[in-house]
């Protein structure tokens, strides 16, 4: 909680100071949630952490990796509390990631159906929140409240390209083209399986020049290191990995580390992807405390330079199917507020308050805005 003499230092007014000790609470939908969006600027100035020379209206907070679980079978799936768990995380948008993979696609056209209900599951939890997907640069604002609308694999596509336009008619905004699985026909080398293809296929390679003509946000997690570096010869727009890390930063959990270890970049790759214009979203696996949170953005910025690093948490928004807490985004040592802990985090860890502003939105607007213009 901010102290009222640091507060004070930063010259807020005392009923603009009283506003930010109700942060984590929740809020009810509607003008209520508009309020705490005020709230969430007026903490983080309180904290230090919005740059002098910045404006308000111009931050963000975005988790470039989320998950949003809903039904995959064409039921509609418990009402979940989009808004406020975006509000008490601090964050203005997220990512909104599902994927068709987790159970295995046995039946022709099974992919593209499950992804069919995936998006009417998504529309129907955004109706209720009374919010709509980012469709372009413009519609990340600090005052609103939204999500992009995210794919991890594409394997709805099976073969069948003419199928992204679809998907873009959707409002998907931001593909991921691999995933744990194999698509069939397959789109290239995932970097958990046994190389198989020398990279992207044909239809990857297909696919990634079809985001750039429809303007969509190309995500290479998951890809191989051959995969990633054709996409980036294929590609005319920077493209995002969205959640991984260095793979020197492994953490302290031995079995942990060695599952974890194929799915993290090398140093080389990363700084491939920053000068073709993209950035990485650091996950939080592999840190146990918001302190060694911080430490592994500081080593990718290191890397790459604090103009291509962003957030991506792979973890989970709103509650699992099981109704856990279990990798959700406000658990563990994130508490009750994800963005605020990790804002203060890497304060700590000495970035500047422009410096966090770039990791925290900017970063991930300025590609989002490269790829959909």
């Amino acid at each position: 909680m901010v102290l009222a003499c640091e507060a004070e230092s930063y010259g807020l007014p005392e009923a603009q100071f009283r506003r930010v000790e109700n942060f984590g609470k929740p809020k009810e939908v509607g003008q209520a949630m508009q309020f705490s969006r005020r709230q969430v600027l007026a903490g983080l100035a309180a904290t230090g952490l919005l740059a002098l020379s910045a404006r308000a209206e111009d931050f963000l907070s975005i988790d470039a990796h989320n998950h949003v679980d809903v039904p995959l079978d064409g039921t509609a799936g418990p009402n979940l509390d989009l808004r406020g768990e975006l509000d008490r995380a601090g964050l203005t948008a997220i990512c909104m990631t599902f994927a068709v993979d987790y159970q295995p696609i046995r039946e022709p056209a099974q992919g593209y159906q499950r992804f069919l209900h995936g998006l009417d599951a998504m529309d129907a939890q955004l109706a209720r929140n009374e919010m709509t997907r980012a469709l372009q640069a413009a519609d990340l604002r600090a005052e609103k409240l939204t999500v992009i609308q995210s794919i991890e694999g594409a394997h709805f596509l099976e073969g069948k390209l003419e199928r992204m336009e679809e998907a873009y008619g959707r409002g998907l905004r931001h593909f991921g083209l691999l995933h744990d699985h194999d698509a069939t026909p397959p789109l290239g080398d995932v970097f958990t399986n046994p190389e198989a293809f020398g990279g992207l296929t044909q239809l990857g390679a297909g696919a990634v020049r079809e985001c750039n003509r429809l303007g969509m946000l190309l995500d290479m997690s998951h890809g191989s290191d051959k995969a990633v570096r054709d996409a980036l010869k294929i590609s005319t727009r920077p493209l995002i990995v969205s959640h991984t890390g260095l793979n020197t930063r492994l953490g302290s959990n031995p079995k942990m580390a060695r599952m974890m270890l194929p799915r993290l970049i090398r140093a080389e790759l990363a700084r491939e992807v920053a000068r073709a214009g993209g950035v990485i979203g650091v996950w939080t696996h592999l840190a146990d405390s918001a302190d060694e949170y911080a430490a592994n953005v500081r080593a990718m910025v290191e890397v790459v330079g604090v103009d291509h690093v962003c957030i991506g948490t792979d973890s989970k928004l709103t509650p699992p199917p099981d109704g856990s807490d279990r990798g959700r985004t406000n658990s563990g040592w994130a508490g009750g507020g994800f963005y605020f802990v990790v804002a203060a985090a890497l304060r700590k860890a000495g970035f500047s308050p422009a410096e966090i502003a770039k990791i925290g939105g900017l970063n991930y607007r300025r590609v989002f805005a490269a790829a959909t213009a």
